[in-house]
């Protein structure tokens, strides 16, 4: 299989704005790609038509290497899907709800034992859905949505809501998901996040794919054409990337005097504010 996801010139209008505008991309069998973009760039709406909540008006969507039209049910059986539309039954504890979806899944009791550890909800298990806070109900949602561990995962901010320890947690589950094989969508607010985890990213501002790539091509393209030298005396000098700039780094190398080299990228933080103009 060429391609887990793949888009190609796909449009969809809410009224008479594009909520996504011909955009086209894929992504390739054991990938972190990351889709990134402001509140209502149309992220959640992409995951929608990719798991048939919405359908497309133009274009290309292939989803396991079939046209989306064609994905049978058997197919979203090795599909696991957080969103901001996942249903946890409120009158159910939170180990009911594992439970249930692992009868629908045909995943072990012991599976859920393990989940329930490592989304530290062992202690909380008995809570009623409707009793938990943000971040016990959304562990409680990457839990079902991969229980069964899917050979497609899309997650549509995942760790929102949860404290570093516990988003240390997920992202170590993601990081071993991906490692066994799980091909991963995944879109996020967080900057750090998609670094550490993606393979590759694309930003979306307004409906439209404005930029792909890995988070290292993206910050080295977007670098400026200067090295920053801290010396000795805690001078902080700057110098072009070019012949006279390094023959001037070697110098302070050479007598003693340079402390610290470092090329100037910026974060995808910077790189975003620069391409789309506001914040995520």
């Amino acid at each position: 299989m060429e391609e887990m996801i793949f888009l190609e010139n796909v449009s969809l209008h809410f009224g008479t704005t594009f909520s996504l505008d011909h955009i086209s991309f894929c992504v390739k069998p054991g990938e972190v790609f990351g889709f990134l973009g402001p509140s209502g760039a149309g992220k959640t709406t992409t995951i929608k038509l990719l798991t048939r909540q919405l359908q497309k008006e133009e274009g290309i969507i292939r989803v396991l290497g079939k046209d989306i039209r064609s994905v049978t049910r058997d197919d979203y059986d090795r599909i696991g899907i957080l969103s901001d539309t996942n249903g946890l039954y409120e009158r159910m504890t939170i180990e009911e709800n594992l439970l249930f979806f692992a009868r629908i899944r045909n995943v072990s009791r012991q599976d859920v034992e393990t989940l329930l550890k490592r989304m530290n909800l062992v202690e909380t298990r008995k809570t009623l859905i409707k009793k938990c806070s943000k971040g016990m109900r959304q562990r409680t949602v990457l839990a079902a949505a991969i229980l069964h561990k899917p050979a497609l995962l899309f997650l549509d901010e995942p760790t929102s809501g949860l404290d570093p320890a516990n988003i240390h947690e997920v992202h170590m589950m993601l990081q071993e998901l991906n490692k066994s094989g799980t091909t991963i969508f995944l879109t996020t607010h967080n900057m750090e996040e998609a670094d550490k985890l993606c393979n590759r990213i694309g930003i979306l501002n307004e409906g439209r794919l404005i930029l792909t790539g890995s988070p290292e091509e993206l910050k080295l393209k977007f670098a400026q054409d200067q090295i920053q030298v801290l010396t000795k005396d805690k001078e902080r000098l700057t110098f072009s990337k070019d012949r006279e700039g390094a023959q001037k780094i070697m110098e302070l190398i050479s007598s003693g005097q340079c402390l610290t080299i470092h090329s100037q990228e910026p974060n995808l933080e910077e790189i975003f504010l620069q391409l789309t103009g506001r914040g995520l």
